[in-house]
């Protein structure tokens, strides 16, 4: 994709990081209708080619203002990130207003304490994340795509264009497969359960870094000992993963510990209700006993508890799997999320 015209980009979107992550994933869903809305480019790697773009070289035109308005905004979601902006800021003068989004649910170091302080305006993406912010900020929370994330007109057609076994039904775990991410928990809780359930089967979509490839390997012999590597399958990494969520029934979130988590909205978006641990910003998108189930993290006798609840009520799984599709839709569209970002920066270009 060739360069923006700087002079008509009045936001930038920095991604100093090249591996897929979910703040990657958050931008990759909204600069696209952002650019629909506002001048705005990408700067970094790892960022498909469809997204507007600035070039490296271009960024010596930070340092002069746009057409038409007094400042550009910087908006950063990782520490490299704010210190560029602060760089272009205080040192070289650049016509900037800077603004950082913490999905983090831990006490900041006081590297990233001092960065925030010089934010002219601080996001936060749940309500527990602001609890850790000792600054004033705002609450916007993600939202997600609802024409990509959708119901299957036909679950047996969308398990078969994924290579599943039409008919059955299936419990997903999706994200990269590692200890933090409770892959062990749900591995467990799926050997305990499926003996019971012959109807049912298990979906793991997700990569295994080289870091935690002996984790994985540890779990795929785990579920091969008990006889069942052909009813929990694991799938590898997929970027077509909102296929996979139509071929669900249900959806599992055992995370020890999360920033904020996407993957509970992709799959009530899809119609498929979840039980999710209690981290991240769960509590805030699931509604209990309507659209899914919160359990203790890191509790392997609650998730399955709880995951067996609906394993033997098909017909709960069908009415929350409905409500969990109206609940997003009602609440968490990727539209509402660009248009309050958009709002926060319009407000700092008046402010400027």
């Amino acid at each position: 994709m060739s360069s923006v015209d700087m002079s008509t980009v009045r936001v930038i979107v920095p991604n100093f990081k090249r591996r897929l992550s979910g703040v990657t994933s958050t931008i990759i869903q909204l600069v696209p209708l952002q650019a629909s809305l506002i001048g705005i480019a990408t700067l970094g790697p790892g960022l498909p080619d469809r997204l507007p773009r600035m070039r490296w070289w271009q960024v010596a035109s930070l340092l002069r203002r746009p057409e038409r308005f007094p400042v550009r905004v910087w908006h950063a979601r990782r520490n490299p990130e704010m210190l560029a902006g602060v760089v272009l800021k205080k040192i070289f003068r650049a016509p900037l207003k800077l603004v950082f989004t913490s999905a983090s649910q831990r006490r900041h170091t006081g590297w990233t304490r001092f960065l925030i302080g010089r934010m002219d305006a601080v996001i936060a993406t749940s309500r527990k994340t602001a609890a850790y912010l000792r600054v004033p900020n705002t609450v916007v929370m993600h939202g997600i795509d609802t024409e990509r994330f959708r119901p299957a007109v036909d679950r047996s057609e969308a398990q078969r264009a994924v290579g599943l076994e039409p008919g059955r039904h299936y419990v997903g775990c999706f994200g990269r497969v590692r200890r933090q991410k409770g892959t062990d928990l749900f591995v467990d809780a799926m050997i305990e359960l499926l003996p019971h359930h012959p109807e049912w089967s298990a979906v793991i979509a997700g990569r295994a870094t080289a870091q935690h490839k002996a984790f994985e390997d540890e779990l795929k012999a785990r579920v091969a000992s008990a006889g069942l590597a052909d009813r929990i399958l694991f799938v590898g990494e997929h970027r077509d993963i909102d296929r996979w969520y139509r071929a669900l029934t249900l959806f599992v979130a055992p995370q020890r510990w999360e920033g904020f988590g996407l993957t509970p909205l992709e799959a009530m978006a899809s119609g498929v209700p979840v039980v999710a641990a209690d981290v991240g910003a769960f509590s805030e998108l699931i509604e209990e006993g309507s659209t899914g189930t919160i359990v203790p993290a890191d509790d392997p006798i609650a998730m399955r508890a709880a995951i067996a609840a609906y394993l033997d009520k098909p017909e709960l799984v069908a009415l929350h799997g409905r409500q969990a599709r109206d609940h997003v839709g009602a609440r968490f569209q990727l539209r509402q999320e660009a248009d309050r970002l958009i709002e926060i920066y319009e407000e700092l270009g008046r402010g400027a």
